[in-house]
């Protein structure tokens, strides 16, 4: 295991279950991304796996929602996060990157909007 992962590792195991909710966020952008320069690049076999992981992050973030908590907060996010699996998979049925950059414009905000509210939280 080389000392990125290592490191990596040990934040995960040691973080927040806020912040690891920060690090799926971030990770699933960051597989966005990923798929949005294979596809730009005409590599749409190196799009496969960043698609189908961010779309399985996705998921499981709008499986997390607390509608009860907040209900109009969960039913717009729920919202969002269906647009932008939708979107993942269209990128992925017709490989092009179109769909991806839609999903990262609408997803982006909310990564970077939560990972401040996070950040304010103290420990």
């Amino acid at each position: 295991m080389n000392a990125a992962r290592a490191y990596r590792s040990v934040q995960n195991e040691t973080a927040s279950k806020e912040r690891l909710m920060v690090l799926l966020f971030e990770r699933a952008l960051e597989h966005i991304r990923t798929a949005t320069k294979a596809l730009d690049e005409r590599k749409p076999r190196e799009a496969v796996k960043p698609i189908a992981k961010a779309t399985e992050i996705v998921i499981h973030l709008a499986a997390t929602l607390d509608h009860k908590a907040a209900p109009a907060l969960c039913k717009n996010l729920d919202r969002v996060y269906k647009f932008v699996i939708y979107r993942l998979t269209q990128a992925q049925a017709r490989k092009v990157a179109p769909p991806l950059r839609e999903a990262e414009r609408v997803f982006a905000p909310i990564v970077s909007a939560f990972a401040t509210a996070v950040a304010k939280i103290k420990p």
